[in-house]
């Protein structure tokens, strides 16, 4: 059986995933509907750029795994940021020199709002958890 720290982070991380996915896909929406689907598209683009580095970060921290010794724990995490700041850094230059999006604006108006989904993930938490 897990225990309540394990299961707390688990729905954590699966509402921020959902929140995180359906700004994009409001965002999305909201920018084909407004102006036009190039607006679209620099919105997904936005969203992708903040999203894939936090499920690397996830995936490197094995967040679903069991856990493992603390001193583990602290490698994993310098590891899994390490790779998440590159990660970032290596998408901003792929998105932005291949495929220039064509509204800078939502572009990083996207990529903010994703990730600052962080902050308003705590209250997507159901109350016998968040305590």
């Amino acid at each position: 059986m897990q225990r309540l720290e394990t299961l707390r982070r688990q729905a954590y991380v699966i509402r921020l995933t959902i929140a995180q996915l359906l700004v994009a896909l409001v965002g999305s929406l909201l920018a084909l509907v407004a102006v036009d689907s190039g607006s679209a598209i620099s919105v997904a683009l936005g969203a992708l750029v903040a999203f894939l580095p936090q499920a690397f970060f996830v995936h490197r921290m094995a967040i679903f795994q069991q856990r493992a010794p603390a001193s583990r724990n602290a490698l994993r995490l310098f590891r899994a940021e390490a790779g998440k700041f590159g990660l970032t850094v290596a998408l901003f230059a792929i998105v932005l020199s291949t495929v220039p999006p064509s509204n800078p604006a939502f572009f990083f108006c996207a990529y903010v709002a994703v990730v600052l989904m962080h902050w308003l993930a705590p209250w997507l938490m159901p109350r016998e958890l968040r305590n």
